[in-house]
């Protein structure tokens, strides 16, 4: 072995033991992750409804097909509640099609 192949193998994570072989069960596991996550997009392009029930800015914006500012606009006025943690804002989709449908004009 020459000297990097050494350090290598003395760096834990690099060189695959026993505990980091690739199992059925993992295979398995991943397996029933892609078929949930591809439901939630077949979900999402069939119904044309999320496939999360909290959607960040950016989704709502491009939902609704509005700017940042009427966003801003709809938060600040009570029309949109949202919830804010840390930086991000979340938006729950049923106030959403709440405040879509009791904007509804005939």
């Amino acid at each position: 072995m020459d000297k990097t192949t050494q350090e290598r193998a003395k760096m834990p994570g690099t060189v695959p033991n026993r505990n980091q072989i690739l199992t059925i069960g993992d295979l398995v596991e991943f397996k029933e992750d892609m078929v949930q996550e591809l439901k939630r997009i077949i979900k999402e392009c069939t119904t044309g409804q999320p496939g999360k029930k909290w959607l960040k800015s950016a989704e709502v914006k491009k939902l609704l097909g509005i700017s940042h500012g009427f966003l801003q606009s709809l938060r600040d006025s009570g029309v949109l509640p949202f919830t804010k943690i840390g930086g991000s804002i979340y938006y729950d989709y049923e106030d959403i099609t709440f405040m879509m449908s009791t904007n509804k004009s005939a």
